[in-house]
């Protein structure tokens, strides 16, 4: 069995040759329709051939650890595939964590090479501390594409390096929503294995077209047979995207299947509904990132006749874990997920096998160690399978803290809180971190959070630590309902603690504070950075 990812490629080239694998756009004209650069399958891969011929060229060969700093879109999916071929290990790191933590990654991952477009190159030269360990700079950019031009041609290919199963074959960090930024090793029988779980869940078939508006999702596409639109916005900054040039995007190019962050999927859900548009093209919908309400799933239901929402469940560590359609959430769930009881993140995935164990706090070194909880409460989530990783990129402590050792194998916490109902589904309740320990419970965030979120007035809510293990809520309201008197603030926070007393689990809290916009992470602008409230509200500020 081949396990190096850059066969997949290989595959659809030969069995769709002149199918297209990419579109990414080009210019527009004056009624804003898009002219797109097109490649087929069979000129992916032929053009992957020329980029490792080049690169093998310049030193990088099986085991080079690769820094790719190059914008999303046909370079960077050409680019992946031809480090996959040569046996070379990318790293990524997310555009939008910012200089300090983006030189921290680099510093800790050492990469010997650097592939990127002339600021990045530019860059790798200014700040050598970091870059240290660089001794292979290659720049992106036109004269490369010529070069590329003359090595391309069907007499020209490259073999694909046939890696070992456990072989690394990538090194993806973490968006660092909750902590430092974590490079994640990913083997190329994970990826293999990522690839079959995805293909076998939502029945995704060669020829469908999808738009990833996470640019690591793109690198699925090639292997699964489906043309990649790349979208028009920054990868940086999701929930800014113009949700205009998406839907165009969709309707443009037919898209069967795209992939986004709940706070991204509102913005273009409210575009829907203001302007009355369908998407009749759509099949399939994932939202990941951030659990997702059922009145989003409703919403964007109504502009999608064709298709359903799927949301999975998982990590940069594991992924898929699991996951539920809208339609299961809607007629089995959400009355639950409304009264407190957690978001269900549905069943796991074929291979997959979850645990709902007692928290420990530290590490758990073996299975052994480990205690069950039983079905129906909550607990820290621990996963196993093909699709989880075993370890990170030199971080042992990280590996102490995260992975339990059982056999030959590791199991993963997820980090995350959580439990499994009688027909076998995953409840997501919160992370374990952001947990509240007060005088009479444990208060988890999701749990609670759902019970405001009713609220009309209420875009989104968030559980802190107001100090002293005393909860509180802080809200950010939907646009133009941000109180703007201490009567309008005693008004909105009254109708709150009504709406809290009605559940058990939120039936203490007395602390209210109120927001224009919460501080979110930097991959999906979805997960709300609530250790960041803490500090600005704890204390009763």
């Amino acid at each position: 069995m081949h396990h190096n990812v850059a066969h997949f490629l290989a595959k659809q080239a030969s069995l769709y040759p002149d199918k297209p694998a990419v579109r990414a756009p080009e210019c527009h004209d004056k009624v804003g329709v898009v002219s797109y650069t097109e490649r087929s399958f069979l000129q992916l891969e032929q053009e992957a051939s020329a980029v490792a011929q080049i690169l093998s060229a310049k030193g990088i060969q099986r085991g080079t650890r690769v820094l790719l700093m190059v914008k999303p879109g046909l370079d960077l999916i050409c680019i992946v595939f031809a480090l996959f071929k040569i046996g070379a290990v990318p790293i990524v790191i997310d555009p939008g964590m910012g200089l300090r933590g983006f030189l921290r990654c680099v510093k800790h991952s050492k990469p010997t090479a650097v592939v990127g477009i002339a600021l990045a190159v530019w860059i790798s030269r200014l700040f050598y501390a970091s870059f240290r360990a660089i001794t292979i700079r290659v720049t992106v950019g036109a004269s490369f594409a010529r070069v590329t031009s003359r090595h391309k041609g069907p007499n020209n290919s490259f073999p694909v390096v046939d890696s070992n199963s456990d072989e690394l074959a990538a090194i993806l960090f973490t968006s660092g929503s909750t902590g430092p930024a974590k490079g994640v090793c990913y083997t190329h029988g994970m990826f293999a294995a990522q690839v079959e779980a995805i293909r076998g869940q939502y029945q995704m078939q060669p020829g469908e077209i999808d738009l990833p508006m996470l640019p690591v999702f793109a690198l699925f596409n090639p292997a699964l047979g489906m043309c990649t639109v790349v979208p028009e916005m920054d990868p940086s900054r999701p929930a800014s995207v113009d949700p205009e040039k998406i839907v165009r995007a969709i309707q443009q190019n037919a898209v069967t299947n795209s992939f986004g962050s709940p706070a991204l999927w509102s913005k273009i859900a409210r575009f829907c509904e203001a302007n009355q548009i369908i998407l009749p093209s759509v099949r399939r919908i994932l939202m990941a990132g951030a659990p997702v309400s059922p009145d989003l799933m409703a919403q964007m239901g109504r502009f999608l006749p064709n298709g359903e929402i799927h949301t999975p469940y998982g990590a940069t560590e594991a992924l898929p874990v699991s996951s539920i359609s809208a339609s299961e959430v809607i007629r089995d769930t959400q009355a639950r997920t409304l009264q407190g009881e957690g978001t269900c993140v549905g069943r796991p995935l074929p291979g997959i096998t979850v645990r709902i164990i007692t928290p420990v706090d530290g590490r758990i070194a073996t299975l052994d160690q480990v205690r069950d909880r039983p079905i129906g409460e909550i607990g820290e989530i621990i996963v196993k399978g093909p699709t989880v990783t075993n370890a990170y990129d030199n971080l042992e402590e990280a590996d102490w803290q995260s992975k339990i050792l059982d056999g030959q194998t590791y199991w993963h916490r997820m980090g995350d809180m959580g439990w499994l109902d009688a027909e076998g589904r995953l409840w997501f309740c919160g992370r374990k971190a952001e947990c509240v320990v007060s005088s009479k419970n444990t208060l988890y965030t999701d749990c609670c959070e759902s019970i405001f979120n009713q609220h009309e007035k209420v875009l989104r809510s968030a559980l802190i630590d107001c100090g002293n293990n005393c909860p509180g809520i802080v809200i950010e309201p939907e646009p133009s309902c941000m109180p703007k008197s201490a009567q309008e603030k005693k008004t909105f926070t009254d109708s709150l603690r009504l709406l809290g007393a009605t559940v058990s689990c939120t039936r203490q809290i007395e602390h209210f504070f109120f927001i224009a916009s919460f501080p979110v992470d930097v991959r999906h602008n979805a997960k709300i950075n609530r250790l960041k409230l803490a500090k600005k509200f704890g204390s009763f500020k």
